[in-house]
């Protein structure tokens, strides 16, 4: 694992704000494409966000592994190609694009409630920044789960004790099927 592609934690309280920065090496509009578009998203987001793409609008994040455990959001900010933020059940997901040269530098964080579940969230969007990659680049990603258990050790160490005390996600310790959330978009053209 590369460590400088590990997340940082911050800690205020018993709040936690996790930061991530990738780079791409194309124009901040392909990547946003990858980030906003749902065909994009069923590759490399954890749910399928249900819900208009603007301020202000309600979310619904739906995941096909189990539907009872889908949650409620809101869409905070949406300023194309630049922010996406939105509540996301407890916690605050914001997505900034920033130009980077020739590229675009990404910047995701989470600010959440739960200092414990740091290393788990850590690991979690480790991969699907990862599987974001390979959408952007139009490689094939590991299969969900895989990429979470090979990063989550490195997690745990960066963030001690009190930001590992809950492990991974139901079903997470061994591989997912074949890929679960592909089947709301059987076809990814490129974004």
């Amino acid at each position: 694992m590369d460590d400088t592609d590990l997340g940082t934690l911050e800690r205020h309280g018993d709040r936690a704000v996790l930061t991530f920065t990738r780079r791409f090496p194309h124009p901040p509009e392909r990547v946003w494409r990858a980030v906003t578009r749902p065909e994009h998203q069923a590759v490399w987001f954890p749910q399928q966000i249900v819900g208009e793409r603007r301020a202000g609008a309600p979310l619904r994040f739906v995941t096909s592994v189990d539907p009872d455990e889908s949650f409620d959001g809101e869409m905070v900010a949406y300023e194309p190609p630049r922010v996406m933020e939105m509540t996301w059940g407890a916690s605050r997901l914001r997505i900034e694009l920033h130009p980077d040269g020739a590229g675009t530098r990404l910047v995701l964080t989470e600010e959440m409630d739960d200092v414990g579940a740091a290393a788990r969230n850590g690991a979690g969007w480790h991969e699907c920044l990862d599987r974001l990659v390979a959408r952007v680049e139009g490689t094939e990603p590991l299969r969900w789960g895989r990429r979470w258990r090979q990063v989550h050790p490195g997690y745990v160490e960066a963030f001690g004790p009190d930001g590992a005390r809950l492990g991974a996600p139901d079903g997470w310790d061994a591989d997912l099927p074949d890929d679960p959330y592909a089947p709301r978009f059987p076809h990814h053209p490129d974004p």
